[in-house]
């Protein structure tokens, strides 16, 4: 399994941006595609997950009402579009592949996913 992130940037507050992730083969449709972000000095936290097999998607909290994750079996792509972007928005923005079982807590931890992106860095100046 091979990922792909792309689409970070510098972007002012109350922008927007879409993240996507070229995922090889058939991880689309065999994986739970979550995305992860990590801020400087902070732990890699739970962002958002995409299921294309389970049919479903779950947020953080603070994603909630401003993030959309999305995906397509055909492209073997999964985007996140941020909007509404807060400056503490800003961290390294990682998307992974995992299979633990839909709905259980690994699906919120990084421990939960098997492979990973390279990350792709998003700025939100104030």
């Amino acid at each position: 399994v091979q990922l792909q992130a792309s689409g970070g940037g510098l972007v002012q507050a109350g922008g927007s941006l879409r993240l996507s992730c070229a995922a090889s083969g058939r991880t689309v449709i065999n994986y739970h595609m979550g995305w992860f972000r990590q801020a400087p000095g902070k732990e890699r936290e739970f962002v958002a997950v995409f299921s294309s097999r389970a049919g479903g998607t779950k947020y953080a909290d603070f994603a909630k009402g401003r993030f959309t994750v999305s995906g397509t079996n055909t492209k073997s792509t999964v985007y996140l579009q941020m909007n509404n972007l807060k400056p503490e928005d800003t961290a390294v923005y990682y998307c992974a592949a995992g299979n633990r079982p839909w709905g259980s807590s690994s699906m919120t931890r990084a421990s939960g996913y098997d492979y990973w992106g390279q990350g792709t860095q998003v700025t939100v100046s104030s």
